[in-house]
């Protein structure tokens, strides 16, 4: 085992508390290994004069750390689960899976707007977010607002909400982001999954390492929280099966229960039209004893809402871009 670990990451603050948390972590099970962080600057932290669905490019978040990991000039990489592509880059594994924090997402209010809701708001009143997930299905339940576009970390996102002259009247972020950051006091709401489904991975942080790298797979075993692998690794076969992405609408919610030797997996996925006006969700519930029978369970909620058309609606939105 080396005696000096380089972890890699954004640079950004949620991602620097998020990789810090590792850190203590491993230090813990390891008090005889050196671990160092390395921020770096992703190319999804650098365009922010354009929504991330008109990007173009995936792995917006995650091409340079995992360039330096291939590099070897860091041994692993913390990563918000949520921004992981399906599909890695070869030679590239997903190492460890923390323990998500609440998934769901959460409506941050403007100061002269802190003690509503979004039922509340005026017709017309602008939703800050970048995500056309949370637009579409938002857009079913809420016709009467608006949303506009919001780039750059959750420190700017805020202060731009907080200005005087902002256009935003709330914001709709992720729980888990909003809370890592220690700012709980400001949600006024959380989105339950009648209103809406979160991102695949929300919640949870993973870390990616080399394949090859057998002593960094072993050291990150400790990390590895079973039923959020569970859950996330069914959403993340969700999502590859219907080839989606950050711009694409597609939702999802797992519920876990243990049951003797195994666990009952509950995994619902959603198909939403740009403008909302399409919606398709589906449901299974199966029993699950490893990341294979979760895997299944992706495949066959995603294979489900196919049947009843989700690739049209797909197929529209590429066509769109």
């Amino acid at each position: 085992m080396q005696s000096k670990i380089v972890i890699g990451t954004r640079e950004s603050q949620l991602a620097m508390i998020q990789t810090n948390q590792v850190k203590s972590e491993l230090e813990k099970i390891y008090p005889d290994i050196e671990f160092v962080i390395n921020g770096m600057t992703t190319t999804g932290d650098q365009i922010l004069d354009k929504p991330l669905s008109q990007i173009g490019a995936k792995s917006l978040f995650t091409k340079e750390l995992e360039v330096a990991l291939h590099d070897k000039r860091v041994d692993l990489v913390v990563h918000s689960l949520k921004d992981l592509p399906t599909t890695l880059p070869e030679g590239m594994t997903i190492g460890a899976i923390m323990e998500r924090k609440d998934p769901r997402d959460a409506i941050i209010m403007s100061l002269k707007n802190k003690n509503l809701k979004l039922s509340d708001l005026k017709e017309g009143s602008v939703i800050g977010t970048s995500s056309v997930r949370r637009i579409a299905q938002l857009k079913r339940k809420y016709p009467h607002l608006q949303f506009q576009d919001i780039r750059g970390n959750l420190n700017t996102r805020l202060r731009k909400l907080d200005d005087e002259t902002s256009p935003y009247s709330a914001l709709l972020l992720a729980f888990a982001g909003v809370s890592r950051m220690g700012w709980e006091d400001r949600i006024t709401e959380i989105l339950e999954k009648d209103v809406m489904l979160h991102a695949v991975g929300q919640g949870a942080i993973g870390i990616e390492c080399r394949l090859e790298d057998a002593d960094t797979l072993k050291l990150l075993d400790p990390l590895n929280h079973k039923e959020t692998v569970l859950r996330t690794t069914a959403e993340r076969s969700f999502m590859k099966t219907l080839e989606g992405g950050c711009s694409v609408p597609l939702g999802v919610t797992t519920l876990l229960a243990q049951n003797g030797d195994h666990f009952n997996l509950s995994l619902t996925g959603s198909v939403t039209s740009l403008d909302g006006a399409k919606h398709l969700r589906h449901e299974i519930t199966t029993k699950v004893q490893t990341s294979k029978d979760a895997i299944k369970l992706g495949i066959d909620v995603a294979d489900e809402l196919i049947k009843q058309g989700a690739q049209a609606i797909l197929e529209e939105i590429r066509a769109n871009k």
